[in-house]
């Protein structure tokens, strides 16, 4: 239980801004372990930027309560994953061969597509969080498994990539590569368990919201096959944008399913 602990605590800190216990360190073989975690931390993170929303909601319109707790889930995690997705918008925006998209990628500075690409991502996000919310006014239990459900199975859409495809950097030089070295039986059914039981606990309300698995999937699939594609695997931004990329399909898929289905 005191590994497991660990464990998790390295994983908490490895993604999230959230203090931990003095005596974590990015040990790698903790983080190597620590991705049966990652759609935990979904939880976690849809659970502050829930009860960001709520307190929020109290005084203020659903509109600006749901910005709110769009900064606040930015804030726990330090943009981890907007920045990976604004790296892969730029890599894969202006490189033409592995080795410029690579590069680009591991440029800190964020050039015109990163940026454009945030900002379509922020408004697609509020607008179908927002049409989402004002759906189920009246369901906070709803709301509260939606804001979960969402991160955590978009994380698990997104860690998944690295059970089925390989790193593409031939260097350490990227933060993800202490966790994309090995994995066992206990990585991939940890993160499917804390990746899926907020989706099946959202569907006691509307069975067809499972549906919403289909599209997040594809999504992930075909996002891991352009990254196989153009730089023969995957790195850490490219999980970060799969993350943020599958999160706002989930969105869509919910409001999609709800309205026509």
């Amino acid at each position: 239980m005191k590994k497991e602990l660990h464990i998790f605590f390295t994983c908490l800190m490895f993604y999230t801004r959230i203090p931990c216990p003095k005596n974590i360190s990015h040990n790698p073989e903790y983080l190597n372990k620590a991705t049966r975690y990652f759609p935990l931390i979904g939880w976690i993170v849809g659970s502050i930027s829930f009860i960001a929303f709520y307190l929020f909601s109290l005084f203020l319109s659903t509109e600006i309560a749901v910005i709110l707790a769009i900064i606040t889930s930015i804030l726990t995690t330090g943009a981890f994953h907007e920045d990976g997705f604004a790296d892969v918008c730029d890599g894969f925006g202006g490189g033409w061969t592995k080795e410029k998209i690579l590069m680009i990628m591991k440029d800190s500075a964020i050039g015109a597509y990163g940026a454009i690409g945030l900002v379509l991502l922020f408004l697609l996000k509020f607008k179908l969080l927002s049409e989402s919310i004002l759906l189920f006014t009246n369901h906070k239990l709803f709301i509260f498994l939606l804001f979960i459900s969402a991160h955590s199975l978009s994380r698990l859409a997104a860690i998944s990539i690295i059970f089925t495809h390989e790193y593409s950097r031939d260097d350490a030089t990227s933060k993800s590569k202490p966790i994309a070295k090995n994995h066992s039986w206990k990585e991939v059914f940890g993160s499917f368990f804390f990746g899926l039981l907020p989706l099946i606990l959202i569907s006691c309300f509307e069975y067809k919201i499972l549906f919403a698995l289909i599209p997040v999937f594809l999504t992930r699939y075909f996002l891991a096959r352009y990254f196989q594609k153009w730089i023969d695997g995957y790195t850490g931004d490219c999980l970060g944008a799969t993350q943020q990329v599958c999160e706002v399909v989930y969105y869509l898929s919910l409001l999609f399913i709800w309205k026509f289905i």
